[in-house]
């Protein structure tokens, strides 16, 4: 008996974002994903509207060229849904058949079953099939920091662990996933791209508000407009919205900064607004400071989990960065972590 009480999976999950026509264009990054065969795992982690989903489609639709040295790219936009095991494991193997049809029939058939076997006994059988491929493919699972739960982070180390020299994993979200990430990185075996490479760079900036925007900056404007948004995508993004149709630019430039209505709001729905309670009310409370350590922190809360907090949002990359050699107000000695500062 079989059981069919999972709704069908949506297909649109399983697309290749489509291509902008506008966009600019990242050699420096294509060049650093070209790589991704050479690699195990390949990690994509920076917070919201660093282009990263963007990065990986624009890779995907080249690696499916023929003649570019590429490799078939299966893809899997993640959401809060798929935090039901079995749902995550159908999702991934439907991926893994758009790009080798029948692979993983047998754990499909598994997974439907009213009572499957441990995942890691599915696996084993879909590992196998991996193993037999005769040309290196890819799996992106974009969104990754929708997945919570802990059952399907231990299925994924176990995957990792196994996973056969044809198949290479790439994983992109706003946090670094639960996995074995140093081990892969003490054996050479991940490529990573952070928020540091994935920054607009000023030529990128340039290329951005000039031929993708269509404004009209001089350098000196572009220079100042990067600096102030730090080469953050979204945030560049937004300041050429907010300047279409504005006369005088330059004083638009002066006076675009966080506090702008179109960065507000997309601070507030796509990264405040979704953090838990516990996060939102620490990030409220500590939002005047512009460095912060845990007494410091704890003073303004009231809360004792200070450091605890800061380490928490430093993983989860919420626009943080740590200093070190830098006495923070309120804390007697020097920190072993240092200060940390608003991005």
């Amino acid at each position: 008996m079989v059981d069919t009480s999972m709704p069908a999976l949506l297909a649109t999950k399983l697309y290749v974002p489509r291509l902008r026509v506008r966009r600019v264009l990242r050699p420096r990054l294509a060049a650093r994903l070209r790589e991704a065969v050479a690699y195990r795992l390949v990690l994509v982690s920076a917070p919201a509207g660093f282009g990263k989903s963007t990065l990986l489609s624009e890779w995907a639709h080249d690696c499916r060229q023929e003649g570019t040295g590429g490799m078939p790219v299966a893809w899997l936009s993640l959401d809060e849904g798929d935090n039901d095991p079995v749902r995550f494991w159908s999702y991934l193997v439907a991926a893994l058949q758009t790009v080798q049809p029948g692979l993983g029939a047998e754990m499909a058939a598994l997974l439907r079953a009213p009572n499957p076997p441990a995942i890691e006994a599915i696996l084993g059988s879909l590992l196998n099939e991996l193993a037999t491929l005769s040309a290196d493919c890819a799996l992106v699972l974009d969104d990754y920091h929708a997945i919570q739960a802990g059952a399907i982070h231990r299925g994924m180390e176990f995957l990792l662990a196994h996973l056969p020299a044809p198949l290479h994993l790439v994983i992109a979200g706003h946090a670094d996933p639960p996995l074995p990430l140093a081990l892969l990185r003490s054996r050479g075996e991940m490529l990573e791209l952070r928020a540091a490479d994935l920054r607009f760079t000023p030529e990128e900036a340039a290329q951005f508000l000039n031929q993708v925007a269509g404004l009209d900056l001089t350098p000196a404007e572009v220079a100042l407009l990067d600096a102030r948004t730090e080469g953050w995508v979204a945030a560049l993004q937004l300041a050429a919205l907010s300047m279409q149709g504005e006369h005088d630019l330059h004083s638009s430039i002066n006076g675009f900064h966080g506090s702008h209505r179109y960065v507000f709001d997309y601070l507030a729905q796509e990264i405040l607004g979704r953090q838990p309670k516990a996060v939102q009310s620490f990030l409220l409370h500590t939002a005047g400071l512009d460095r912060l350590c845990g007494p410091l922190c704890n003073a303004v809360t009231g809360e004792g989990n200070g450091q605890a907090m800061l380490d928490q949002l430093e993983h989860t990359n919420l626009f943080l960065w740590r200093r070190r050699r830098r006495r923070c107000a309120g804390a007697s000695t020097w920190g072993d972590n240092g200060t940390t500062q608003r991005a």
